[in-house]
């Protein structure tokens, strides 16, 4: 497989996100919404009682969550590429299916780190404390939950066949996601049924793991961290070779039935 196919379809992603200027405000004004009102809330009511800053807790949760669902979601934009023009052009060229999907995962994980870094410089602007440890260990993050991301990307869009069921099924899958993962608040205790989703959902162990790197060292981290940071990377690892191997063979094989 070669390399230049890759690059170039992760710079086109790149580039048609630098050319956006509605989705590069949309990418802070959400998550910005989402820190100040429900962590400013959260801290305000809860914040005594829980023993930890819900300001924190959020901007980690809205940080991860942010990196996995734009990457996912950046994937299964493939099925409406695949319905205009240029992107036509791509799958009747020789170029490798799997250079394709590797070269999508690629291009939307440049796209989301750049949302991540909007999104470290806003918790910076709203006041939230972080060493360059903590700085460092987000960026490590990011490019591994945008990998996780994408790959779970490739898992869904394997089994889509249009855009319409894209903005049906997506948004289904996602949404659950935010609770039981505890984005927005813990979720260290949950009925047993809730329980097993959660342990199910993709998206907890990006946030888990986002969480045990900013937290560690710090008297929060018991509190707020619901598995080692080795536990979180060995599923990741897991769930990413599953996904990204059953995901793609299944793509490659629908799109050599079209």
């Amino acid at each position: 497989m070669r390399l230049s196919p890759i690059l170039a379809i992760a710079y086109r992603d790149l580039l048609k996100f630098l050319r956006d200027p509605v989705r590069i405000v949309s990418t802070l004004i959400f998550p910005a919404i989402f820190i100040a009102i429900l962590g400013g809330s959260f801290q305000a009511n809860l914040g005594e009682d829980a023993g930890y800053n819900f300001l924190i807790f959020t901007f980690t949760g809205i940080f991860a969550q942010t990196l996995f669902q734009s990457s996912a979601s950046g994937i299964i934009s493939l099925i409406e590429d695949r319905e205009n023009d240029f992107s036509q052009e791509i799958f009747v060229s020789p170029i490798s299916r799997y250079a394709i999907i590797f070269g999508k995962i690629l291009g939307e994980s440049l796209v989301s780190i750049a949302q991540g870094l909007a999104i470290v410089a806003l918790g910076v602007v709203m006041g939230i404390p972080m060493s360059g440890p903590q700085l460092l260990g987000l960026m490590v993050v990011a490019i591994a939950v945008c990998l996780f991301g994408g790959s779970f990307g490739v898992l869904v869009l394997s089994n889509l066949s249009s855009q319409r069921a894209a903005n049906q099924v997506f948004p289904f899958i996602m949404l659950p996601q935010f609770f039981l993962a505890g984005v927005f608040s813990p979720i260290r205790v949950l009925p047993w049924y809730l329980d097993i989703l959660s342990k199910i959902s993709p998206m907890r162990y990006a946030v888990d793991l986002g969480r045990g790197v900013f937290y560690a060292g710090q008297p929060d981290y018991a509190k707020v961290v619901l598995r080692g940071v080795p536990f979180n990377i060995v599923v990741i690892a897991v769930m990413f070779t599953i996904f990204l191997v059953v995901g793609t063979w299944l793509f490659v094989r629908g799109e050599r039935n079209r």
